[in-house]
């Protein structure tokens, strides 16, 4: 008596062949998925500090200098996670300085904004391209 065999699984072959397709993808999207949370996170860094710009534009327009504290301006170092903030500044010019900590995957790197006497520009060295800065 013949009977067929009916399949029973998949043959090592086509088991080596998903791995090396998923292999392919995950080499691929790794790098990928680094590069969005480095830029995320520098993004938030920027967001931060750029929070900070209106009430201290307020504060030197009532006390006419340039605050030297966060809580002058109803801020604290650690508001962020990833962080911190710091207030540098004589006169109406000054800085606000955002410098990621270990949290962060761009541990070190800084996003500085800077009052001067025509405004207000924005530095960082993150090497992302942050838009708004």
């Amino acid at each position: 008596m013949k009977r067929n065999k009916k399949q029973q699984g998949f043959s090592l072959i086509e088991l080596m062949i998903v791995v090396a397709i998923i292999g392919v993808l995950s080499a691929i999207a790794i790098p990928a998925y680094q590069n969005y949370v480095k830029k995320s996170e520098a993004s938030v860094g920027l967001s931060t500090a750029r929070s900070l710009l209106t009430n201290i534009d307020m504060k030197i327009q009532e006390t006419g200098a340039f605050p030297t504290t966060l809580a002058a301006v109803g801020a604290t170092a650690g508001m962020n996670k990833l962080g911190t903030l710091s207030l540098t500044g004589t006169d109406a010019t000054g800085s606000v300085e955002f410098t990621f900590g270990t949290a962060s995957s761009i541990n070190g790197k800084k996003v500085t904004i800077t009052k001067s006497t025509t405004g207000w520009s924005c530095s960082h060295d993150t090497g992302e391209d942050l838009k708004g800065c």
